[in-house]
């Protein structure tokens, strides 16, 4: 009992410390601790260079609201009956939102890949479904950070008037659209082994993505086979569910209703993408050697 660690109490007499009893667990369901303190952890992380991490994507996202105003809202140009600066508003702050959300999400297993320290990740007592809510919780906080950001900068803006006729589609596709791209910088970082191809993804899929999903225009323009190929973008439904929320009317429709039928959707399609996050990460996929 000599080597048995001891504690101090009241009286300064020493007890022996309690252990649990051998293969009983600590850790019930959920480690609460341990979910904290990883989304700590990575919120932290880009809390510490919030210059580049949030401020700077809010001036970019800002800047081109002032380039496209310039070249296409001159003359009183209207788009759904508002101006053409309060039209394109709406789309540019969860355009921002998704395209940190991802670029959050992609940097942490790939970071880890390339220097060494992906064991920080996989050797702490978490449940796969731990570790992705951790990162994904992570990435759509600051993802919101940067929507907050802009949408101070957009209602200060001279020409730009945004309400908020539906509150409850400003936050559901602000969300959903936040981890959509979470998920999949998630699933980009597990298959990425090196930076070119997490760069790749993002040249050549996301980016074509947010910019060909009605952010700067109505897809009533579009030719009919466009107007289909843009109706099975999923991004186009965040844009127009967000701008929804603001304007009261978007290119899905200006009722509840028709807007319900794109949330619901999102939601689906997040469950789906989670679900194989989840798998993936439960295998190891691309993680283990």
């Amino acid at each position: 009992m000599a080597d048995q660690p001891t504690s101090l109490v009241a009286g300064s007499k020493a007890v022996p410390r309690q252990f649990p009893a051998q293969g009983e667990p600590v850790i019930h369901r959920v480690n609460k601790l341990g979910l904290w303190t990883l989304y700590i952890k990575e919120v932290r992380r880009f809390i510490k260079v919030q210059t580049q991490t949030i401020w700077a994507p809010a001036i970019t996202t800002l800047l081109q609201l002032v380039i496209f105003t310039v070249a296409l809202g001159r003359e009183g140009r209207e788009v759904l009956g508002v101006s053409f600066a309060t039209f394109v508003a709406p789309g540019l702050i969860v355009m921002g939102m998704m395209n940190n959300a991802f670029a959050n999400s992609s940097f942490n297993f790939l970071s880890g890949k390339m220097q060494g320290t992906i064991v920080d990740y996989l050797m702490p007592p978490l449940s796969e479904i731990e570790l992705m809510l951790g990162l994904i919780g992570a990435a759509v906080t600051r993802a919101v950070l940067v929507g907050l950001a802009l949408a101070g900068a957009m209602w200060l803006y001279p020409g730009v008037h945004l309400g908020v006729p539906h509150l409850w589609a400003i936050v559901w596709f602000a969300l959903m659209g936040s981890m959509l791209l979470a998920f999949v910088g998630l699933l980009s970082s597990m298959w990425a082994e090196k930076f070119d191809h997490n760069a790749a993804i993002t040249n050549f899929v996301i980016m074509p993505l947010t910019m060909l999903s009605g952010t700067f225009y109505v897809i009533d323009n579009l030719a009919p086979a466009f107007q289909t190929i843009s109706r099975l973008n999923p991004i186009f439904y965040v844009i127009s569910g967000f701008r929804f929320g603001f304007l009261g009317q978007s290119d899905i429709g200006s009722t509840n209703e028709a807007v319900l039928h794109g949330a619901i959707g999102l939601g689906v399609l997040n469950l789906v993408v989670g679900t194989v996050c989840f798998l993936l990460l439960k295998r190891g996929w691309k993680l283990k050697s």
